[in-house]
């Protein structure tokens, strides 16, 4: 996974390495953005984890949908991250962090790699509830769609606001 701020516009406004993977580990949902087959944008808000041994993302979803219709014939993505945001009402401006990602989508089809992405899943957003999230995976396994998203870059951005 490359992380390059070269291409941010504001190169005063960088986020640090350290801190876009401490996000990118934490945050509990991301927008997946794509070209539908009509040509038109289309972004939807997914829960996500970060595999970060395989430089990856994963997400599930449903068997069926506008979006794996999408991802199916168009493959490239975009994916946003918002960690911090403090809106400064008095000084008119916002302070944030977010990552942008870029990267090709693949849906998954083994049965390893679908149960690993689903138990990443289930220790990032249920970590209290691992054993019964696991037999309800198990469960609905055959019923949930896991999609991998290969990074191909990131880069972050942030604002701070001196008080």
């Amino acid at each position: 996974m490359k992380f390059d701020n070269s291409k941010v516009r504001r190169q005063d406004r960088l986020l640090d390495e350290a801190r876009a993977r401490e996000i990118l580990a934490s945050a509990e949902y991301g927008i997946l953005s794509m070209i539908d087959l009509d040509g038109k944008p289309y972004g939807v808000p997914l829960n996500f984890v970060w595999d970060e041994e395989g430089d990856c993302i994963y997400f599930h979803c449903a068997p069926e949908g506008k979006k794996l219709d999408i991802l199916e014939r168009r493959d490239c993505v975009s994916f946003c991250v918002v960690g911090k945001v403090n809106l400064q009402s008095s000084q008119f401006t916002t302070e944030y962090e977010s990552i942008i990602i870029t990267g090709e989508t693949t849906i998954c089809t083994g049965d390893e790699e679908r149960m690993l992405a689903l138990e990443l899943l289930l220790k990032k957003l249920s970590p209290h509830d691992l054993e019964i999230g696991m037999r309800y995976a198990q469960r609905s396994f055959y019923r949930t769609c896991i999609v991998r998203l290969d990074i191909d870059s990131w880069s972050g951005k942030c604002k701070r606001v001196n008080r």
